[in-house]
């Protein structure tokens, strides 16, 4: 088969499957649980992040890791090349105001994120091993009684893990990264890359989580911090981009350049898909981590894990974008995804090789917590469709592949990543929504009767 007929043919199943239906369906979601829930995302923001930092008493509660591992755990695959290439691809594409309705996604994905962690905790299993084993199979077989749709998810779920967003885009941004900023061979890369990997991933969640717990936030703050300098040498330009984001948010927006224009539903359009695929709300990824918390309570997990998309989209994205939107170069031809990043951190700063190492870092950091992340979640879906003898052969794949992705060709293997990661959150919302009932429920019992948890 001609490879540009073959890579037609996969653009058009995946703008397909993450067309306006399946968006509608992600925020709807949301929406309809922002109202049920009373908008937990405002209301109970503060006790969540009090939550994030505060350890939990309980010595009966069951889980592998604590409930602060476990949101690292799921952030170290959530925070990754997305926030850096994939908020520069929205911008590119709808204007200043994709980042207003990636904002809007990140709002609404909170409740969605709060009610998959919630039903992750209240229908996980132990394994044979001993370890938590949930996630949307768990609780699409346990809560609704559909086995179909549960193995459905888990194939999904390990197609990503191994041809997508858990190995070669990963890899490829790593050895890019460190060849541009270090001059570092992509071979030495490639061997580095796979030892390190080997040597975490082996261990297991314990191991992944101890990992997450140190790069996640000294990732996370080092962006953040290197963000807020080059916004901060200009404070007016950046109040003038947060007006732009807004205006250009409702009217569409004409730029300059070689920029054609951007309407208000191609804004809307690009902010949604981008800030859903980079906090994955509503796809299923981040239950899987959460089952492994330490917790009796499934709320505790949800109100922790609906942090985690509050940190993603409206922290870290939010940087990007107002560093890309504020420099004015988001509307010029000839760059793109993490090339304009870059034009845009050095024209921030002034000095070429300080914006260059902020998002060369940060790339390489998100990249390679993400391959965790996402090995993990991997390993669990083959738990559950082959039982526990199957883990040891997907890690050596896993590895395998994480070996040869430096030196691969990316353009249709990410196309089919997008695809499959966009058909994972079908069954997920189904069983959300099936599920409704058990999450109110969850929920106001919770709060009916601790009103103030103890923490």
């Amino acid at each position: 088969m001609n490879t540009s007929y073959l890579v037609n043919l996969l653009d058009k199943i995946n703008g397909l499957v993450w067309g306006v239906p399946l968006l509608a369906l992600l925020v709807g979601t949301g929406l309809y649980l922002t109202f049920t829930l009373g908008f937990i995302q405002i209301k109970r923001l503060p006790l969540a992040l009090k939550l994030l930092f505060s350890k939990n008493n309980d010595v009966n509660a069951k889980g592998d890791v604590s409930s602060f591992a476990a949101l690292c755990t799921a952030l170290s695959a959530t925070i990754g090349t997305g926030n850096i290439v994939g908020v520069a691809t929205a911008i590119q594409l709808g204007g200043p105001g994709a980042m207003f309705w990636m904002w809007v996604a990140a709002f609404f994905g909170m409740a969605t994120k709060y009610a998959e962690c919630l039903l992750a905790v209240k229908f996980r299993e132990t394994d044979s091993k001993g370890n938590m084993s949930g996630g949307p199979m768990y609780y699409l077989q346990n809560g609704l009684n559909n086995k179909f749709l549960a193995k459905a998810f888990a194939l999904f779920g390990i197609g990503v893990a191994f041809f997508g967003i858990g190995t070669f885009p990963q890899v490829n941004a790593i050895s890019t990264g460190l060849n541009n900023a270090f001059n570092v061979p992509i071979v030495l890369s490639a061997v580095v890359l796979t030892g390190l990997v080997a040597m975490v991933t082996l261990g297991g969640i314990k191991s992944i989580s101890k990992v997450a717990q140190v790069i996640v936030p000294f990732m996370a703050i080092i962006y953040v911090l290197g963000s807020l300098l080059v916004l901060g040498m200009d404070v007016s330009g950046t109040v003038e981009a947060f007006k732009l984001i807004v205006a250009s948010a409702f009217t569409g927006h004409a730029a300059m350049g070689g920029f054609a224009g951007a309407t208000m539903m191609l804004a809307i359009r690009s902010g949604v898909s981008r800030g859903v695929f980079s906090n994955e709300s509503g796809l299923g990824s981040a239950p899987i981590a959460a089952a492994a918390a330490k917790t009796n309570s499934p709320v505790r997990q949800g109100l922790v894990g609906m942090t985690g998309t509050f940190l993603d989209t409206i922290i870290v994205c939010s940087m990007t974008g107002l560093v890309l939107i504020k420099s004015g170069l988001w509307s010029q031809a000839g760059l793109a995804g993490a090339n304009l990043t870059n034009a845009a951190f050095n024209a921030g700063v002034g000095v070429e090789a300080v914006g260059s190492f902020i998002v060369n870092i940060g790339i390489i950091f998100f990249a390679f917590t993400t391959i965790l992340g996402w090995n993990y979640y991997g390993e669990r879906c083959s738990m559950y469709l082959f039982g526990a003898k199957s883990i040891m052969g997907y890690k050596l794949i896993f590895i395998f592949l994480i070996a040869i992705g430096p030196f691969l060709r990316l353009e249709t293997i990410w196309i089919i990543a997008d695809i499959v990661n966009g058909l994972m959150a079908i069954p997920n919302l189904i069983g959300i929504i099936a599920l409704r009932e058990v999450i109110k429920s969850e929920t106001f019992e919770y709060f009916k009767v601790k009103l103030v948890p103890s923490v």
